[in-house]
């Protein structure tokens, strides 16, 4: 599935819904239906506030899985994403499975309908906080090929929170996700959750993707929202569109509409 087929705006804003600590994490407050019912509020949020898409992720559940996540954290997954499709069925919706789960939110996807999915390092090798993650493309792809999948795979380019083992020239990272890693969509952000994206990255990355799309993954703001959409190919939102613009806080309806509408073209 093309990014086109998915999207019906040329430039697609994308709301992050990001699920509260789930059973199994250390931060879990003891209520699974607490955690679905925060999670269905935040996608009615995004969606009345206009965003073309959902991102179901378990961001609350830090310290990350550096692959592979266990049997809970797919199933507790599942449930969410179910939750805020049969809430939003016309919506596209995508999983990202933290901290690198690519086959995890493939399968995800598969039970739910969701539409695409990111993968953080889908190929090359990133140095985390959960320490050295490796690419793996050449299972997640053969995965999606055996399962008959129709599911795009949205990859960073080099993904905040890490640092590349050796230094690296981001023309041949791109490069190698659009052609050796087959990436249907490449995202570009800041060096963490929240901070501003460099317009340059953005324009490098887009200089060596092709027909791929480019999107910016963080550090959206109605400052920079009209330098912005010049040169992305859409935008992923999470921490700008909640309640003071804290990522701790539940998502806020006008914050949302607000951004939304300085970045339509």
């Amino acid at each position: 599935m093309s990014i086109a087929d998915i999207f019906s705006q040329p430039k697609p804003v994308l709301g992050v819904v990001h699920l509260a600590p789930l059973v199994g994490s250390p931060k879990y407050a003891g209520d699974f239906e607490e955690v679905l019912g925060k999670a269905i509020a935040d996608a009615g949020a995004l969606v009345a506030g206009g965003v073309d898409g959902l991102i179901v992720e378990n961001f609350g559940d830090a310290p990350f899985f550096p692959g592979r996540v266990p049997p809970e954290v797919v199933s507790q997954m599942t449930v969410a994403a179910i939750a805020v499709r049969s809430e939003h069925p016309d919506i596209p919706l995508g999983l990202n499975v933290l901290r690198n789960d690519g086959v995890s939110a493939l399968a995800i996807a598969l039970a739910t309908g969701a539409q695409f999915i990111r993968v953080n390092i889908l190929s090359g090798a990133r140095v985390t906080d959960q320490g050295i993650i490796q690419g793996d493309a050449h299972n997640l792809l053969r995965e999606r090929a055996r399962l008959g999948a129709n599911v795009a795979i949205c990859a960073d380019v080099s993904v905040k929170h890490s640092a590349p083992l050796a230094e690296q020239d981001m023309d041949q990272e791109v490069d190698d996700l659009v052609h050796r890693a087959h990436a249907d969509a490449l995202i570009v952000s800041g060096s963490g959750t929240g901070k501003t994206t460099n317009l340059m990255d953005i324009r490098r990355a887009k200089n060596y993707a092709g027909d791929v799309p480019v999107w910016v993954g963080s550090g959206v703001s109605a400052n920079g929202a009209a330098e912005l959409r010049e040169v992305a190919d859409g935008f992923i939102v999470g921490t700008a569109f909640k309640k003071k613009g804290l990522v701790s806080e539940p998502v806020d309806e006008e914050r949302v509409r607000s951004l939304v509408g300085a970045l339509r073209p």
